[in-house]
């Protein structure tokens, strides 16, 4: 039996919750990049610089998507179980490098801070755990966690060389090629850890009862 047919689609309370919560995380970015317009200007373009920011982004749009799914009793199509696992493994991520290197930085409000660095983590990690509507992930599917931080992280490089901007002072040039290597090589292996438990908890059946279509 496949993996997909082992699946059904999440209760109508699950669906709710994902729609929720997706729309809490956006409007959370929202009220906290309108709250920094004063002092950092209308730019998108660092406001979503900050890996937490386009993480979060990422994962409420994700999570939308999936309740709006649920909500129709549809099965989720097995792209979007990768999708989020990847963004479950990089909200992991978020909570560990920050709670970890950066805590306590950051002009915004610290419930602000809490929602995006701590609870949202700390959600998708516990939907995915306990809500078995998800398909088995393959490991020859892992690398699929790389390119969008990998990306990022070749974005920002790329802005501190240039023009100087950086959104996490771990990653200044001027802290010299061995510095900067050390901390993205630490960045990487947090990430496949989280990846690897996102992946292996893929296996596991889920507390929460499925319908079945």
């Amino acid at each position: 039996m496949s993996s997909a047919a082992r699946v059904g689609a999440a209760p109508p309370a699950v669906a709710w919750a994902r729609l929720l919560f997706g729309a809490i995380l956006l409007a959370v970015l929202g009220y906290t990049y309108v709250l920094g317009v004063p002092s950092d200007g209308p730019n998108p373009f660092n406001f979503f610089g900050y890996f937490t920011n386009l993480t979060n982004l990422i994962a409420g749009l994700t999570f939308i998507v999936a309740g709006a799914l649920g909500r129709r009793g549809a099965v989720l199509p097995p792209t979007l179980h990768v999708l989020r696992g990847t963004v479950v493994a990089c909200l992991l991520v978020v909570g560990v490098i920050y709670n970890t290197l950066i805590p306590g930085t950051g002009t915004a409000p610290a419930w602000v801070s809490l929602i995006l660095h701590a609870i949202a983590p700390a959600l998708a990690f516990l939907d995915w755990l306990f809500v078995g509507d998800r398909h088995r992930l393959p490991w020859r599917s892992l690398w699929v966690i790389f390119p969008y931080p990998v990306t990022w992280l070749a974005v920002v490089l790329v802005r501190g060389i240039t023009d100087g901007w950086v959104p996490y002072g771990f990653l200044l040039p001027s802290h010299g090629a061995a510095y900067v290597l050390a901390h993205i090589a630490g960045l990487l292996a947090t990430l496949t850890l989280a990846g690897v438990l996102v992946w292996l908890c893929a296996r596991l059946p889920g507390a929460a009862a499925l319908t079945r279509r």
